[in-house]
């Protein structure tokens, strides 16, 4: 699946076939932020405690997000929310 394939499916009732990091990342964009929530907060990983970061920073909660960054080795972007998930969604359909 590349980028393009995937924001399409958002016109879907359902996510597609994929990674829960990828699932997480489609329920946020659906709205359901509880969802993707629900889906990454428990995995230990470093591609988890990023998407974890972005749906804390999502929410307005700078310090929680940055904690998770911190867990990530990343760093809070200065982009927008919109061009960070979309970052994500890129570096994890090319893994």
């Amino acid at each position: 699946m590349n980028f393009t394939t995937f924001k399409q499916s958002l016109s879907s009732s359902s996510p597609p076939d994929t990674s829960v990091y990828l699932q997480a990342l489609w329920y946020e964009a659906k709205g359901d932020w509880d969802k993707a929530h629900v889906l990454i907060q428990d995995l230990p990983d470093k591609n988890a405690a990023w998407i974890h970061a972005y749906l804390h920073r999502q929410e307005g909660d700078t310090w929680n997000a940055d904690y998770w960054y911190s867990k990530a080795g990343r760093k809070r972007p200065a982009t927008s929310l919109q061009e960070e998930w979309e970052g994500i969604a890129i570096a994890l359909l090319s893994e």
